[in-house]
């Protein structure tokens, strides 16, 4: 079955996500369990924890049709020694919240070196700090999310991904999900179902699909190649619908929580319907 829902407002707290998640008739669902721009947040109550946990079983929600997502402040190959710190203690806390909430996988960015070191010394940084996690919070998998490449962001080749991979010691407990419009403005083509065999069997070659954890169902406002991370609505955008259709229509994409972070929250039903109709 494909798991399709969107990244739900958590307001009011995060035991509304599902909530808000069947209102839209999803069946997977992302969600932030903190503000994702504040570096601190209040500890998740006990009460809190509870209501999220029932709301998902009311609702049919199980861990793995759920991606949280971290803070966007966490740079986990940051290159100056405070920052690094003070990202890894960031993440520790998201990952333990994670737990707490009964969930198995925790979505991230992986990291920018901010031209003040190496590429493949900022991606040994980035599996370094997912090692340090691992150690302080058991049962969450890292899952590193594909990125469009805008300024010194890492992540935004396929080749990135198995080299961070390549370095987390627990292999079990590491993932990729992919962002269509961050693949497509990073130089992956799929507006096409040949360029999406091409690239989807690149990726499996590289990284492979035993990896794939989650997905980000988002067209594109820039052209292929362009290296700016700006969603669109689905049809909407310089991506079309063929790679939500190949999407829809792959076995491979079966059981994972593909979300939509499209522009248009109001619409979100509407896409979901479209994506079920494909």
């Amino acid at each position: 079955m494909k798991r399709i829902g969107a990244h739900v407002s958590a307001a009011g707290g995060v035991e509304n996500a599902p909530l808000n998640a069947a209102a839209i008739g999803a069946t997977a669902f992302a969600v932030f369990t903190k503000n994702q721009r504040q570096w601190k947040a209040k500890p998740l109550t006990e009460k809190s924890i509870a209501a999220f946990k029932a709301n998902c079983e009311e609702h049919g929600y199980l861990p793995g049709h759920i991606l949280p997502h971290d803070s966007y402040l966490i740079n986990l190959g940051h290159p100056e020694a405070e920052a690094l710190a003070k990202s890894r203690d960031a993440f520790v806390d998201e990952m333990a919240r994670v737990r707490q909430l009964g969930l198995d996988r925790l979505n991230f960015h992986p990291g920018s070196h901010l031209k003040k070191m190496d590429e493949a010394a900022c991606i040994a940084r980035i599996a370094e700090s997912i090692n340090l996690a691992h150690k302080e919070v058991p049962g969450v998998c890292a899952v590193i999310e594909n990125t469009a490449g805008q300024g010194t962001n890492l992540g935004y080749r396929f080749e990135h991904l198995r080299d961070i991979i390549d370095g987390v010691e627990d292999k079990e407990r590491v993932g990729v999900c992919l962002d269509t419009c961050h693949a497509f403005t990073s130089g992956y083509d799929l507006r096409t179902a040949e360029a999406c065999d091409d690239t989807f069997a690149r990726f499996d070659e590289v990284v492979g699909f035993s990896s794939l954890m989650g997905m980000h169902l988002n067209d594109s406002k820039p052209e292929l190649g362009k290296r700016v991370d700006r969603h669109a609505s689905l049809g909407k955008g310089m991506l079309g619908l063929e790679v939500f259709r190949y999407i829809m229509n792959d076995a491979r994409f079966e059981e994972i929580p593909m979300v939509l972070e499209t522009p248009d929250s109001d619409i979100w039903h509407e896409e979901l319907l479209l994506l079920r109709s494909l």
